[in-house]
């Protein structure tokens, strides 16, 4: 059975910073894309960083300059490097990686596994 697993989450004030990572099984990920989203508090769901089975990165413009997406393929993990934290990154973080897409993807329907996603709140 193919999951994605986060971990990391937590409470944190304005400025820390935290990593989340996201553990895959049942099978490898290696060449496919994965990507990072989040879903505020009476928001919707929207990307946060993406990166491609090469390792091409792809960062929303609220979290380019403090986030940083990576990933190691012979641990199967993705991680998500959050620094600089602000009250509005507070939100779900998911995981999601595509079984059948190579390069940047960005939209939320092209991912077909999902995790569950892990909280992160940010207070002032």
């Amino acid at each position: 059975q193919v999951q994605l697993a986060e971990s990391g989450g937590g409470l944190v004030q304005a400025g820390d910073s935290l990593r989340v990572s996201c553990e895959t099984s049942g099978r490898t990920f290696s060449g496919y894309a994965m990507g990072w989203f989040r879903q505020g508090p009476g928001k919707e769901r929207e990307i946060v960083a993406a990166i491609s089975g090469r390792g091409v990165t792809y960062y929303a413009d609220a979290v380019k300059g403090r986030f940083t997406i990576s990933r190691v393929n012979t641990w199967n993990t993705l991680y998500l490097q959050m620094n600089s934290l602000k009250v509005d990154d507070t939100a779900v973080y998911l995981c999601a990686a595509s079984t059948r897409l190579g390069g940047l993807v960005l939209r939320a329907s092209s991912y077909d596994v999902w995790g569950q996603g892990t909280q992160v709140t940010v207070s002032s």
